[in-house]
């Protein structure tokens, strides 16, 4: 396997208390995503019900995605637990910046806060005025929007037909990949680069063809926006990701056999691998095999986002004749960890300043990647010895796999339960055949 190959770096990231770990009393913020003081009122914000009355099928879509899922994530509310151990609440509102942009602003994410105390427009997280009363982005990360709770309810209708329940107005912003950019890149309050989906977007040829994140992440279809309303050009709100809610309930078992069907999709040939091998070799011999991955998406990386705490990796299999493994690699330990020689891995890592690799980001000096470019590819070689192996052929199965979290990782946690719901996602399969001539 080549070496991790890129090291994020540190940026700047300006805040009004340092890392927080000061001896301080004053909670981390920020003038725009983290203030001080509440720089809006909760109750300006109607809720998502609220505007289901109207807008049934978005309702709908949104109720099952990760943006309703961002508060009730048990994964992100243990992530949560742990840093408000490890800083005594003076960072509680880094996370839920983004998690609960509305409920930040609004003053409702206070030092030691308890999820169960939040007030309801703030435990729906990422709801729907988090993201249609946006007026403009001051940054592409870390909460970048710029909330008007008094303005209209922007989005990408061109010409929006009058409401008596509220304003409505066109926005280019709303349909470009920047608007993303304001909670799906990320750095740590050290300025250390975490997530750079749109970094990655920018630098990829997706901009060239004019494709933005929308167009994967929230595709077009004829609808009503509005029940009786004219057929328009309209934008799911389901936005599929690389994951399956973990929660058990939070969707019901016909959504989450639908989501599982559309998350096989966006992986089903995100990345391709082939495999490199010799048409024959004298048994006995070691066989040298070319594993090439190409990265099929054209902006963004394989994987992207939190590729930390993302597992992507190819599995090699090879048997003889009789259907004896002779080498594997990639195969699942009896914890559901990846492991064995040669172990092909892309992703990322987070490294502490004794360079010991560590789990969470606040506690990180270096993030190192070695994930795919857009429409790039890679090649890794494994060496398989023959010597005990049968009769001939060899086979050669090589599999893309993919997984939203690691075991070891959700176990740290103290989530040992959720483990066992882990999926894990073929993306891509290869096959191949060598032949033993004799000795």
């Amino acid at each position: 396997m080549k070496p991790l190959r890129l090291i994020l770096t540190l940026m700047p990231f300006v805040c009004g208390c340092g890392d927080g770990s000061s001896g301080s009393d004053d909670l981390l913020y920020d003038e725009l995503s983290m203030p001080r003081v509440p720089t809006v009122a909760l109750d300006s914000f109607t809720s998502a019900e609220d505007c289901g009355l109207c807008h049934q099928t978005h309702y709908a879509e949104w109720a099952t995605s990760a943006h309703a899922y961002a508060m009730k994530d048990p994964v992100f509310r243990a992530f949560v637990a742990v840093r408000q151990e490890n800083y005594a609440g003076k960072q509680d509102k880094f996370c839920l910046q983004c998690h609960t942009p509305i409920g930040t602003r609004g003053g409702d994410i206070e030092a030691g806060f308890e999820f169960a105390d939040l007030q309801p427009i703030t435990l729906e997280g990422v709801t729907c005025e988090s993201c249609h009363k946006v007026a403009s982005l001051a940054r592409p990360y870390n909460s970048g929007h710029v909330l008007d709770p008094d303005g209209p309810m922007r989005g990408t209708i061109a010409a929006p037909i009058p409401s008596s329940f509220h304003e409505s107005q066109f926005s280019l912003l709303h349909g470009g990949s920047a608007f993303c950019a304001g909670c799906h890149d990320l750095r740590e309050v050290s300025g250390l680069v975490l997530e750079r989906p749109y970094a990655e977007w920018q630098q990829s040829p997706a901009v060239a063809a004019g494709v933005q994140c929308q167009d994967c992440h929230m595709p077009r279809y004829e609808g009503q926006a509005v029940a009786g309303g004219p057929t328009r050009t309209l934008h799911r709100h389901t936005w599929i990701g690389a994951g399956i809610p973990l929660l058990e309930g939070f969707i019901m078992p016909d959504q989450e056999a639908a989501l599982r069907v559309e998350v096989k999709r966006l992986l089903a040939g995100a990345a391709r691998v082939d495999i490199a091998a010799p048409a024959s070799v004298r048994a006995g011999d070691v066989v040298d095999l070319g594993i090439i991955v190409k990265n099929n998406i054209a902006a963004h990386n394989f994987p992207t986002g939190s590729t930390f705490n993302r597992q992507a990796w190819v599995e090699v299999v090879v048997r003889d004749g009789d259907g004896r493994v002779v080498f594997a690699t990639g195969t699942l330990d009896t914890s559901g960890e990846p492991r064995g020689p040669g172990l092909l891995q892309l992703g990322s890592v987070l490294v502490d300043a004794r360079g010991q690799r560590v789990l969470f980001p606040w506690r990180a000096t270096e993030h190192v990647s070695n994930a795919l470019e857009p429409l790039r590819e890679r090649a890794f070689r494994l060496h398989v010895a023959t010597a005990s192996a049968g009769r001939g052929p060899l086979s050669v199965e090589a599999r893309v796999l993919f997984r939203a979290f690691s075991p070891d990782a959700l176990r740290a946690l103290g989530l040992d339960e959720y483990a066992a719901r882990l999926e894990v996602h073929e993306v891509s399969r290869d096959l191949a055949s060598v032949e033993l001539r004799p000795r």
